[in-house]
């Protein structure tokens, strides 16, 4: 497992503080993202040992969750660069080691540098990133810690985006924050052989 001891009320099977879904108890929809997820071409990072296994406890959520999740990553709102720093940024801003875990990897098979990976990852200036891995860093921080997006920021996102590709970038954030929350709560643990890479406070 990762680096640390896994925690009393962590199960064994899933790594997290609910078992794994049985597939008995499924049916429909939410039978077929079982089988998606435990399927090696499915297209999940993490599998049924994820956020993806951890919503089919509440199958209708884990049925919502599949649209807008589909249109992310059928590559129509933005190319692959600009899912994964968004999803970084995200992960790095809530602390979330398990997510930051799964997309650093993904963002370095799209070919995001790592130098750029290492300045969402260290907090670090934004030199060296492009204008649009700049604008995506420097949104993702100000609204995570601030809560608030200035003008200056918003202007710049903008007119680098326009206001359909903004509002897909700000609503994969806001999906990967409720995804960062739900493996909080659930206190997922980073699977068999994996550690700890996100520096926490």
């Amino acid at each position: 497992m990762s680096d640390q001891k896994r925690p009393a009320d962590v199960y064994e099977d899933s790594g997290a503080r609910l078992p794994l879904p049985n597939r008995e108890d499924l049916d429909g929809a939410a039978l077929k993202i079982f089988d998606k997820l435990m399927d090696p071409k499915g297209g999940s990072l993490v599998g049924l040992k994820g956020p993806g296994g951890l919503r089919l406890h509440s199958p209708r959520a884990a049925e919502a969750a599949q649209p807008l999740n589909a249109y992310f990553r059928s590559g129509e709102p933005f190319d692959g660069q600009i899912l994964e720093i968004t999803i970084l940024i995200t992960a790095r801003e809530l602390n979330n080691r398990f997510e930051w875990a799964a997309h650093e990897r993904s963002a370095r098979n799209v070919g995001i540098s790592q130098d750029v990976i290492d300045i969402v990852k260290y907090r670090k200036p934004l030199d060296g990133a492009s204008d649009s891995q700049a604008a995506i860093i420097q949104f993702g921080r100000e609204l995570f810690r601030d809560w608030k997006v200035t003008p200056e920021t918003f202007a710049t996102a903008r007119n680098l985006f326009g206001d359909r590709q903004l509002v897909d970038i700000v609503s994969l954030m806001g999906q990967y924050a409720a995804t960062a929350v739900l493996l909080t709560s659930f206190d997922i643990q980073l699977h068999d052989g994996e550690e700890n890479i996100l520096p926490l406070p």
